[in-house]
């Protein structure tokens, strides 16, 4: 009876997973035993049986449940081999070992392909270079390396290089985690004495992509494997993709040998969406929400409003038409300005205009051609300090941040700086025609 419901469970988890997911983290579990409340689950290795217990130990707890058997908790081990049914060369292997089976990638997402990408001036230079490293072949930069805020679409490009990849060239070996997940395996081949297959997996690939790589920064032994990981793989004329949120040479705590290497590929900032780019999300996906509603009426001028209002990042602006549709839906009401306003009150408050520090530093370096790293440090010459002080000015005038906030953010300095920084940017922009119009000019662009 056991072995009958934890055949459901499996099929339960392959439907809601994936195959790629199930295939590499499900698939290689046995059902052991039921034993005074618990269901015992065997793993091949130790691995396995962690990550399945930390990611989806309370999943699979809850399809017992559902499936018509209560129990106190799932345990998964490694103390018993796999049944002897099972072939001696499973489909999908182990973590740490290599040869022809698929890797064990983080899933992909089904849904961010490169033609669900809308392409506009913000991410057009992103999407050519990852559209040339799903071509493969000769690829004139290694590594690429996307960088931007929230919602910008640097997770949908690499899942999408990782898509087009599997599809053009099936013999292809795709590594792709986050910097998360590299850590965590590091950690684990550290304690359970595996690093030789922890290298053999990451050294053996042809394409490794890494996304949210700013987690390593300040985590020495990981930062010591990634690079030498790394120059293996480029060493190997093998393509390596990241992803952060910032800039090689703004992360915090990233290593100088680590930075250095990320700054001789190619390194793509995902800017900002403008608003014929949201115009076009918008317009791509009323599409899809189209056949899910097609009796929906869709009012002119609502999509330019959301547009227009809804600024943040892609993420808010999909969020809001799903919203838009469910409440029309739902309600049997037509999509109008109207009920846009209504329905997403609070988002359209949240989207208001709000100026970040980050926001000012980055823009005022980029006006003096000037790096953050300079603007934040402890130089004195004036090409540094004016900026310096300039940007302290506009985060007194633009934000609502205190000025030891302020001063903090601007490189580690007290009220007292910020003070003194505001009283003469003040009196400079009597005095100074230049000063007067640069601060003018970047209010300008940062409240835009």
């Amino acid at each position: 009876m056991s072995n009958e419901i934890w055949g459901k469970v499996r099929n339960s988890l392959q439907s809601q997973l994936g195959a790629q997911a199930y295939g590499n983290w499900i698939e290689p579990l046995t059902f052991e035993r039921f034993d005074a409340g618990i269901a015992h689950i065997a793993a091949p290795t130790r691995f396995i049986a962690t990550w399945v217990q930390r990611h989806y130990g309370e999943k699979i707890h809850g399809l017992w449940a559902e499936h018509g058997v209560a129990i106190d908790r799932v345990v998964l081990s490694n103390t018993t081999q796999p049944a002897a049914a099972k072939p001696a060369a499973p489909a999908v292997q182990a973590p740490f070992e290599t040869g022809e089976a698929e890797l064990p990638s983080m899933p992909l997402n089904n849904n961010f392909t490169f033609d669900a990408f809308v392409v506009g001036k913000p991410n057009e230079l992103a999407h050519a270079a990852a559209r040339r490293v799903a071509e493969g072949g000769d690829v004139a930069f290694n590594p690429l390396f996307f960088y931007g805020g929230v919602g910008l679409g640097k997770t949908h490009l690499m899942h999408a290089i990782a898509h087009d990849i599997r599809a053009k060239r099936p013999g292809a070996r795709v590594l792709y985690v986050s910097a998360e997940q590299f850590m965590y395996r590091f950690v684990q081949a550290l304690r359970f004495k595996d690093m030789h297959g922890f290298k053999q997996l990451f050294r053996s690939v042809d394409v490794l992509m890494v996304d949210d790589v700013q987690f390593i920064a300040g985590k020495e032994s990981t930062q010591e494997e990634f690079f030498h990981t790394f120059n293996a793989l480029v060493e190997n004329h093998k393509q390596v993709v990241l992803s952060a949120d910032k800039a090689p040479s703004d992360i915090d705590g990233l290593e100088e040998r680590i930075r250095s290497r990320l700054q001789c590929g190619l390194a793509v900032d995902l800017h900002p969406t403008d608003y014929e780019l949201r115009l076009g999300i918008l317009q791509s996906k009323l599409e899809g929400q189209m056949q899910h509603y097609p009796n929906m009426v869709v009012q002119d001028g609502v999509l330019e409003f959301l547009a227009q209002r809804i600024s943040q990042n892609v993420r808010v602006l999909e969020g809001a038409l799903n919203r838009l549709f469910a409440h029309g839906g739902l309600v049997g009401r037509e999509i109008t300005l109207d009920l846009a306003t209504e329905c997403l009150s609070d988002l359209l408050r949240a989207s208001e205009r709000k100026v970040t520090i980050d926001e000012i530093i980055r823009k005022v370096a980029t006006h003096y051609n000037l790096r953050m790293t300079d603007l934040l440090s402890a130089r004195r010459a004036r090409s540094v300090a004016r900026p310096r002080q300039i940007a302290m000015y506009l985060s007194k005038t633009l934000t609502s941040k205190s000025l030891p906030e302020i001063g903090r953010r601007i490189g580690g300095r007290d009220h007292t700086t910020v003070i003194h920084a505001v009283k003469k940017i003040e009196e400079l922009q009597m005095s100074d025609f230049q000063i007067a119009e640069d601060v003018e000019l970047l209010r300008r662009m940062l409240e835009a």
